[in-house]
């Protein structure tokens, strides 16, 4: 028992070394604090600049009055948009950088876009040029597969919109109804 005592004596007498300058300290917590702060407001005026440079785009359409029965509903996440075919230029004019959930309603008029607390969107199924899935969008990358991508035409740019279905089973159903949409139209448009 002799042994245990000297152990518990040298971890009681083991305490932290009182802090003698403060000022020291203080200052060190307060230039931290103001080094996060130019950073943040950094990235959100590169943010606002990105929105700046793409103010040539259109203002984004909305849904029509009557779009039609549904075809196909969607619940699930919307990841943002970027410059067709360039994964990693993200679209932030028009609230198209926001990420928000989303629900999609695929229609014989389009595809409408509604995002709670972001603004809505509806793609003309005529500005619709393809369907994939893939494994990223600007700031997000999942598995093979895990994302169902959409490209569409807007003014005179191609975008790819990145949606994530809450139940990922039906991306594939997504893709082969939007591609069908897709080539029907564009025969129907050569006739």
């Amino acid at each position: 028992m002799t042994s245990v005592a000297p152990v518990i004596l040298l971890a009681a007498e083991k305490e932290s070394a009182e802090v003698t300058d403060w000022a020291a300290r203080v200052g060190w917590v307060v230039g931290l604090g103001l080094f996060v702060a130019l950073v943040y407001w950094l990235m959100r005026e590169g943010w606002k600049w990105r929105g700046t440079l793409q103010g040539d785009l259109p203002e984004l359409p909305s849904a029509p009055d009557d779009p039609g029965a549904a075809k196909l509903v969607l619940s699930g996440r919307y990841h943002g948009s970027t410059t067709a075919s360039q994964w990693l230029d993200r679209i932030v004019a028009h609230g198209l950088g926001t990420r928000s959930r989303v629900e999609l309603t695929l229609t014989d008029a389009g595809l409408d876009v509604v995002r709670p607390g972001a603004a809505d969107f509806f793609v003309p199924v005529a500005a619709l040029r393809e369907a994939r899935l893939d494994k990223g969008i600007a700031g997000k990358v999942l598995t093979e597969g895990g994302l169902l991508v959409v490209t569409w035409a807007h003014g005179d740019k191609l975008i790819d919109s990145g949606f994530r279905s809450d139940h990922a089973a039906e991306h594939n159903t997504w893709v082969d109804t939007l591609n069908d949409m897709i080539n029907k139209t564009e025969t129907e448009g050569a006739r």
